[in-house]
């Protein structure tokens, strides 16, 4: 079944919501103050079947310059407009308005009818038909149907439909793949059933079962039914008008302007880079801080425009800017967009989002309109390449990708596979895939290098630099998943050799000079002969009459050779009278099971003051437990 939604536009009181009900016998108008006031406030809907068998669905909107908002959140999805302009009156402010309003949301088919022709004589209705075909001149309604047409009589009707059924068959259908999202138009209860909200579904598809998220609010539900064309349907896809039962939301902290999706498939945001372009038709330039009204699928939303290359935007112009939006929206890459001025209110412009994630951006920036170009013009490979590089080590997960670039799964996999077949760009973390550019990858690996060449030079008795010592380094966007990639991608490189918590450089290795090997067989001299009773830190600088820096390098060189063991941060312990100790420990404990302090200290020959730090080391390295102020053997 093809998915097509027709939309009204016009003037107040030419005839929409008449012509809706003399095509479908619904008054769209249901509203107590819209049938006491006669006019159109809030959006209608109802659906149809074409004379082809297409089943449309329809959107009626107000014509009133006050509810103008209101049709942009109907125009919303649209695949085709009827531009209604009644025969007595002709082009009217709204009609400029509306038109200019499809135009920037980029609606491609639609037709105008033309209304009240039982109401004018013949020669004003030529008149009034040439006035059309000079006004949509060089719009997406140039060279299109143009049908007069009354509500009242019938006459014309039958036309209209044929042209509409036509373009209906012309229209290019949504694809139902991608990420689920329906603008919200519509919120109310249905007794015995709950809440309902309601929309055009403008990608993805929606199921009975699936659990939602209502964004910005981060609220979910789960579906317990769907409508569409007013009856009941186990899933509903893009293209497609349709009212979601949402089990377990109230119906008042839903708002029009939320954006149901799939839960977790994607975020809020409150700034967006975009091409804009401001109307011919606008009064005055756009300057750079302007408060505007944005309006995004169904929400208006207040912002202030950022203008990155100069301090206005004149009549006409087409430019980058980035809109900071006083509350989140949803948005993606793609999305077309209205700007009305804040006040007096009137439409001034509209495009297209490029960036629904942007950082803040330098304004006279050459780098940031580069960047804007290849977004708005580049191919898809360079879209996906330059937000890899600006996402930097964090890199991008495979729902990020869909969700910043916008573009369809499948089209979007394959893509990626070449890219990552050709180093175009990389992928790391096993099952929980992320992708990064392999510019972001090759900075790192030169960041790691250039601190390692540091370390070694500052350190040359240290075999190398802690691990986590080094991340910090690094850039903190970067995980510990993507630390271990690099590591083993520079290890594999021979660019790093790790041992256990440390890391150096492969060419690296210690290397004493004369003073400092002399240096070190003293310490070994000195510590042997102390065998249980070693000096302290301090001591052995005042026996070997050294400095501290001179020292402590060679103490460590000396413990990771493992000639000394270090026992406390001031007492180390040769080696090998540590093993003796350990011997005598064992055959102690084997044949009486459990040793107090006094009897370490008669084992060992050592005061209180090597005693209990020797006794800790052996507890720590596992060889004995304490129980109580006793030490057994650990199993």
């Amino acid at each position: 079944m093809k998915r097509i939604v027709l939309g009204t536009a016009g003037h107040i009181d030419h005839g929409k919501t008449t012509l809706i009900k003399a095509l479908t016998g619904v008054d769209c108008d249901r509203l107590k103050e819209e049938k006491e006031r006669g006019i159109t406030i809030e959006l209608g809907f109802t659906s149809m079947i074409l004379p082809s068998g297409i089943t449309i669905s329809i959107v009626d909107v107000p014509g009133h310059e006050k509810f103008v908002r209101h049709m942009v959140a109907g125009a919303t999805g649209i695949d085709l407009v009827a531009l209604v302009i009644a025969a007595d009156e002709g082009i009217m402010p709204q009609t400029r308005e509306h038109l200019d309003i499809c135009k920037l949301l980029r609606v491609k088919k639609g037709l105008i009818a033309l209304t009240k022709i039982d109401l004018v004589e013949k020669d004003w209705l030529d008149m009034v038909k040439e006035e059309i075909q000079d006004f949509v001149k060089g719009t997406f309604l140039q060279g299109g149907a143009c049908v007069p047409l009354s509500s009242t009589t019938g006459e014309g009707l039958p036309a209209f439909v044929a042209e509409v059924d036509r373009l209906a068959k012309e229209a290019e259908e949504r694809s139902p793949e991608g990420l689920l999202r329906l603008p919200i138009d519509r919120v109310f209860t249905i007794k015995g059933f709950g809440t309902v909200a309601t929309g055009t579904i403008i990608s993805g598809t929606v199921s009975i079962g699936d659990t939602l998220e209502v964004l910005p609010k981060g609220l979910e539900a789960k579906v317990r039914g769907i409508q569409a064309h007013g009856k009941s349907v186990e899933s509903a896809t893009a293209g497609l008008r349709a009212g979601i039962n949402l089990q377990g939301l109230e119906k008042d902290i839903i708002d029009r302007g939320n954006v149901l999706t799939i839960s977790q498939t994607l975020k809020p945001t409150v700034a967006l880079d975009v091409i804009f372009q401001l109307l011919s038709s606008a009064p005055k330039p756009l300057k750079n801080r302007a408060r505007v009204r944005w309006h995004l699928g169904t929400v208006e939303a207040l912002g202030r425009v950022i203008l990155l290359d100069r301090e206005e935007v004149k009549s006409g112009e087409e430019v980058f800017l980035q809109i900071r939006l006083e509350q989140p929206v949803t948005a993606l890459p793609g999305d077309r967009f209205v700007a009305r001025s804040y006040s007096p209110i009137f439409t001034i412009g509209g495009g297209e989002v490029l960036d629904a994630f942007p950082s803040r951006h330098k304004r006279f920036s050459s780098q940031v309109k580069e960047e804007m170009e290849i977004l708005q013009k580049g191919s898809e490979e360079e879209k996906l390449r330059l937000r890899l590089l600006k996402a930097g080590p964090k890199g991008l997960s495979w729902p990020e990708l869909i969700m910043r670039a916008n573009v369809l799964p499948l089209p979007l996999k394959s893509l990626i596979e070449r890219l990552i077949s050709t180093g175009g760009i990389l992928r790391f973390n096993g099952d929980r895939l992320r992708y990064i550019h392999p510019q972001v990858m090759a900075d790192l690996k030169r960041s790691c290098l250039d601190y390692l060449r540091e370390f070694h030079q500052k350190n040359p008795l240290q075999p190398g630099a802690v691990k986590e010592e080094v991340k910090t380094k690094l850039p903190p966007q970067m995980d510990a998943r993507l630390f271990n990639h690099l590591l083993s991608i520079l290890i594999e490189d021979k660019k790093i050799i790790a041992e256990k918590e440390t890391i150096r450089l492969y060419t690296h290795a210690v290397s004493l000079k004369e003073e400092e090997k002399d240096l070190r067989k003293n310490i070994i001299l000195i510590y042997a002969k102390a065998h249980l009773q070693p000096p302290t830190v301090k001591e052995a600088l005042s026996e070997l009459r050294a400095l501290e820096n001179e020292l402590k390098p060679v103490l460590q060189l000396l413990t990771k050779e493992g000639t000394l063991v270090k026992v406390n941060e001031d007492l180390y312990f040769h080696r090998q009278a540590l093993e003796e100790l350990e011997g005598k420990i064992v055959r102690f404990l084997q044949e009486n099971k459990e040793m107090n302090p006094t009897q370490f200290k008669d084992l060992s020959q050592v005061s209180r003051k090597f005693a209990i730090p020797l006794m800790e080391h052996f507890d720590a390295k596992k060889l004995t437990m304490r129980i109580g102020d006793k030490r057994v053997l650990r199993k």
